[in-house]
């Protein structure tokens, strides 16, 4: 082994005491040159920083594009860039058999060319994959053709333009390209079943299926039907005719559209109860009379259809991933506001207190609180046979339901006994035989459409209509969205199928499918109709295995509005409101649990903004409930994006790692003197890099986050020689978010602060590209973009000026910096 080189001057290099005088085998490497012959890498890549125990910059590192590297022909320390290497073929050693069996001092992970023989990367620091270029370049340049030929503008030429358009959008060309890289034929009836969900299972479907099917879509036909009836004519105030349609057309288009096999789509309280608030906000407009049932059913039309475009819209849109905008605190305390402006509302037809409202002012259009106190002074006045119907359907649907959810377990076809439907029944056949109508029992009375005519189409959107649109666009969307949310809360439920491949649950076709069902059911002014849970469980539990069950509800409901209204004339009001009674406990019993949860964990947010809604909904308007809870949401949602997460490093001494000066056991943490180290853990937008700035600046005074901004310098102005910054975290980078940072780093170096960045994406990458177009590259120097936190270190080190302290740590901090980092 060769003596260590002198320096150029002749001077004797300072004494090591901890280097051996003459160092063993072990330390010595060897690598191949382009010859294939092996040469002294101790003896080459010997620096002022390995002579003062530090490895020099870059003799660690991976192949990096950002690398550094020592010039050792001349023993000067020369930060360039290392060029990617040429990887052999797989299977094949970088390093001939004589020269792997030797060892450097360092494990082989930190060296780059013993650590990899193939172009694979396992790790943070493992050299990024040279993957194969794909082959859809040409499908991309083909469809580039088309859009931007020179062609003349024909029809055909207008198609092929508009064709190219839609998928290159929709990345089919790019998924043809793998598929054929990869050996896989990807067929159009593939690209086409896939946004048309029944070519799959129509293809697949079994014979032996139908009889579930038919079974679960009589069951639910008779649990839900009535149901529909009384959301139409206690909630919607609308013919009740409209609850039916709502299992007409919606099911049957979503059972063509939807990604969800065994979702029932049908009429929800909810919604049923905002189309009844825009029903009443046109009336109190001076658009209508309480009792016009054709004006009525025009404006649920327009609200249903403005509910159906906007989610249909943001289905276009790709906005699928909304579901996540709105809290669960504010899911759970508006749906259970609803359930008590609901249950309020239903006391007055169950007590049989309708007349007695009739002669008081405003009644229907006063505030929940008011009603309850309307039901509480004028309680005396009660229609007594009218209350017991009431309270005893009420009574007995509840004691069935909690038998059935008791028994189910262990008899399983109890859930097949359809309990709202027998209540039904038999209370019109008491109605009917015992005369309750002439003794002042109000009853349902003729079914019919408004029109005269069942099934009759009439355009929401037509411009004489706008007035209603106007007033329905704000609950519209509402609708649409809180519709949404428990469609997505039942298909995730559910799953996906396991007898049915290739069912995908897509966000962004629910809101398509489900914009359309409510489109087309406007058109015949059915009620809003969106996915749930319960009605969905039912449908699996009773042997719904395919969409197929949803066409057979459609099927029949249409028979019972061909042939069987008549059947619903003596069916009690009393009844209808108690059963909507029963849905309205079901939204309230849920929330003792949450409130439990969220006082458990100490969520005294979240509690506050439930109480809010519910306060608000009950005591004032559903309206502002609304408006305040999504403006609550949106706030949370902006301020949790907006929130810069910068991280202050500081090396741990018993690890060698850099971790979180501000995290725990922060006191344990070493800051490195003399230079900060700044991680940016997240892509860098508009959206967060406005808080950047001001988060730095307090950094730089105080040396952490946690100082308030009013407090005294505390960290010297001369510990922020060096900044580094690790942006292995920021994947994407805007033009704002790179605007940014340009202007933190020349106001930087205008200081004659030196600026690292360490763990850069390749030269590759969008974020490199934009690094270089915005400027930061040439202000700060290639060179200065490193692999490691402790390249920048040992750079800092040897670059003229003074050096950070405490940045080395020998052979075990340098390997467990880079691993941890």
């Amino acid at each position: 082994m060769s003596a260590p080189l002198p320096p150029p001057d002749g001077s004797q290099p300072p004494s090591q005491p901890h280097l051996p005088s003459t160092p063993s085998g072990l330390r010595k490497s060897t690598a191949a040159d382009d010859d294939g012959h092996g040469h002294d890498v101790e003896t080459a890549c010997r620096s002022p920083s390995r002579q003062s125990g530090l490895p020099s910059a870059g003799a660690n590192r991976p192949y990096h594009d950002d690398a550094t590297q020592t010039d050792n022909d001349n023993h000067d320390t020369v930060f360039r860039p290392l060029s990617r290497p040429e990887y052999p073929p797989h299977g094949a050693s970088s390093v001939p058999e004589s020269d792997s069996m030797l060892h450097d001092e360092t494990t082989s992970l930190l060296h780059s060319e013993r650590a990899y023989d193939s172009p694979r990367g396992h790790g943070t620091f493992s050299p990024r994959a040279l993957s194969p270029p794909l082959r859809h370049a040409q499908a991309e340049s083909e469809g580039t053709t088309l859009l931007g030929s020179d062609a003349p503008d024909t029809p055909q030429n207008l198609f092929k333009r508009a064709a190219a358009w839609i998928l290159q959008n929709l990345k089919i060309t790019t998924a043809m390209a793998l598929a054929e890289q990869h050996g896989v034929k990807m067929s159009w009836y593939a690209v086409v079943s896939y946004y048309i969900p029944c070519l799959t299972w129509l293809r697949q479907y079994r014979p032996s299926w139908l009889l579930g099917d038919l079974t679960a879509a009589i069951t639910m036909t008779s649990m839900y039907l009535p149901m529909a009836l009384s959301y139409a004519e206690n909630l919607a105030h609308v013919a009740p005719i409209s609850g039916l349609y709502a299992f007409v057309f919606q099911p049957f288009i979503y059972a063509i559209l939807g990604s969800c096999p065994q979702m029932v789509v049908g009429p929800e309280a909810a919604g049923s109860l905002l189309v009844g608030s825009i029903v009443k906000a046109n009336i109190d407009g001076g658009q209508g009379q309480e009792d016009d049932a054709v004006v009525h059913a025009k404006i649920a039309g327009v609200a249903v259809g403005v509910a159906g475009a906007s989610v249909f819209m943001m289905g276009i849109a790709r906005t699928g991933f909304i579901d996540n905008v709105l809290s669960r605190p504010f899911l759970r305390g508006f749906i259970s506001s609803i359930g008590v402006v609901i249950f309020i509302d239903q006391l007055t037809p169950v007590l049989g207190l309708n007349k007695v409202a009739a002669s008081v002012p405003n009644v229907p259009h006063h505030t929940t609180v008011d009603k309850f106190l309307f039901i509480i002074t004028h309680l005396t006045q009660w229609h007594r046979l009218s209350g017991i119907i009431g309270i005893v359907s009420f009574v007995v649907i509840m004691v069935l339901r909690e038998v059935k959810r008791r028994l189910q377990s262990r008899y399983p076809k109890v859930a097949y006994f359809p309990d709202r439907l027998f209540v039904v029944v038999l209370s019109a056949l008491l109605a009917y035989k015992l005369g309750w109508e002439s003794q002042g029992v109000e009853i349902l009375g003729k079914v019919e459409a408004p029109s005269g005519r069942i099934f009759t189409f009439r355009n929401p959107f037509q411009w004489s209509h706008l007035p209603h649109i106007l007033e329905a666009l704000g609950t519209s969307f509402l609708i649409g969205m809180l519709g949404f949310f428990e469609s997505s809360v039942a298909a995730k439920s559910l799953g996906e199928p396991d007898h049915i491949e290739g069912m995908q649950l897509s966000p962004n076709r629910e809101l398509i499918a489900l914009g359309v069902a409510n489109i087309a059911g406007s058109c015949f002014m059915a009620l809003p109709a969106f996915g749930g849970y319960g009605r969905s469980k039912v449908n699996k539990s009773t042997g719904g295995r395919t969409p197929i069950s949803s066409v057979l509800i459609s099927i029949i409901t249409i028979i019972c509005i061909r042939y069987l209204l008549s059947w619903f004339y003596y069916i009690p009001k009393p009844v209808l409101s108690a059963m909507i009674m029963v849905v309205a406990w079901s939204l309230i019993e849920e929330i003792p649990e949450d409130l439990s949860f969220f006082a458990r964990i100490k969520g005294w947010k979240e509690l506050l903004l439930m109480a809010t809604i519910v306060t608000v909904t009950v005591f004032f308007s559903l309206n502002l409930g609304i408006a305040i809870g999504i403006g609550w949401s949106l706030l949370e949602v902006l301020r949790h994006a907006t929130k810069s997460r910068i991280q202050i490093l500081g090396r741990d001494p018993t690890t060698g790692k850099f971790k979180d000066v501000d995290g725990g056991h922060a006191e344990e943490i070493k800051k490195i003197e003399g230079c900060l180290i700044v991680k940016i853990p997240e892509p860098l937008t508009f959206a967060n890099t406005g808080e950047l700035k001001g988060r730095l600046r307090r950094v730089e005074k105080h040396g952490t986050n946690m100082g308030h901004p009013a407090l005294p310098r505390l960290r010297p102005q001369a510990s922020n020689r060096n900044v580094i910054f690790d942006i292995h975290g920021v994947t994407s980078l805007d033009g704002s978010g790179a605007q940014v940072l340009e202007e933190i780093v020349r106001k930087n170096r205008e200081q004659g602060i030196r600026v690292f960045f360490s763990r850069a994406p390749s030269r590759t990458h969008n974020v490199w590209k934009l690094l270089e177009r915005s400027g930061i590259v040439k202000l700060v120097g290639q060179e200065h973009f490193v692999s490691s936190i402790d390249d920048a270190l040992r750079m800092a080190e040897l670059l003229p000026g003074p050096a950070p302290e405490g940045a080395g740590g020998g052979r075990e901090a340098d390997h467990g910096a880079i691993s941890a980092a």
